[in-house]
């Protein structure tokens, strides 16, 4: 494993994540391999009544927690999405100095798609050793819930908790280089994740939220 910090490491993904250029938006394709969208149409009580959706990958998500540091363990990416939800509503080249990129840096758990014919606690396994470095067993993950967006997409989606130490952190994390990922990985400790939260400017999608809200629910009391 490289002789880096994390902090070193993380300076370094975070200069590539926002190393962005010739950045345009524009219409959707038809062939998107992320979304698949399609508009339902139907009568609800005599009404004729349409609703636009998008079927998304399902994933998985993993709520990590290093007994040795007493910290929660994140990430941080940049997200295209939470980026677009700052630019006006038209197709167009993008001015970085206008709307600079970090504002598509999001923090948030531990996650990947299912995208392999394996149980959900394998990918969950593979991505937290990917992501963040850590190797744990099996035997190690509790699964927590599976729940189904509600909203305009639809995926299931299942969270998994799961308890490291150092001695388990064999890999740099980071994410796939080769699939162009780039990862920082956050470690907070309580006292910091509820300042976090409580700041009025969370830049974390729901199921961050969830996750970190079901660990100090159900685990706060054993770490304080």
């Amino acid at each position: 494993m490289s002789g880096q910090t994390q902090e070193e490491r993380n300076a370094v993904v975070r200069k590539k994540m926002l190393d962005l250029t010739n950045i345009k938006v524009g219409p959707l394709p038809e062939d998107s391999p992320w979304l698949r969208p399609a508009r339902i149409s139907f009568m609800q009580d005599g009404k004729a009544k349409n609703w636009d959706v998008s079927r998304i990958h399902d994933s998985v998500a993993i709520i990590i927690y290093n007994t040795t540091r007493k910290k929660l363990v994140f990430v941080r990416q940049f997200r295209p999405a939470a980026y677009y939800g700052t630019l006006p509503e038209k197709h167009q080249d993008v001015d970085t100095k206008q709307y600079p990129p970090e504002a598509g840096l999001t923090l948030e758990l531990c996650a990947g798609i299912i995208d392999k014919n394996l149980p959900l606690v394998e990918i969950a396994r593979d991505e937290l050793k990917e992501e963040v470095g850590y190797e744990a067993p099996a035997s190690a993950f509790e699964k927590i819930l599976t729940y189904t967006d509600i909203a305009a997409t639809t995926g299931r989606h299942t969270h998994f908790y799961v308890e490291v130490t150092d001695a388990m952190h064999t890999h740099p994390g980071g994410g796939d280089e080769s699939e162009g990922e780039l990862i920082e990985v956050v470690e907070m400790s309580i006292p910091e994740v509820l300042e976090y939260i409580s700041s009025g400017n969370v830049q974390s999608p729901p199921g961050f939220l969830f996750g970190v809200m079901w660990f100090l629910s159900k685990k706060r009391d054993r770490y304080a």
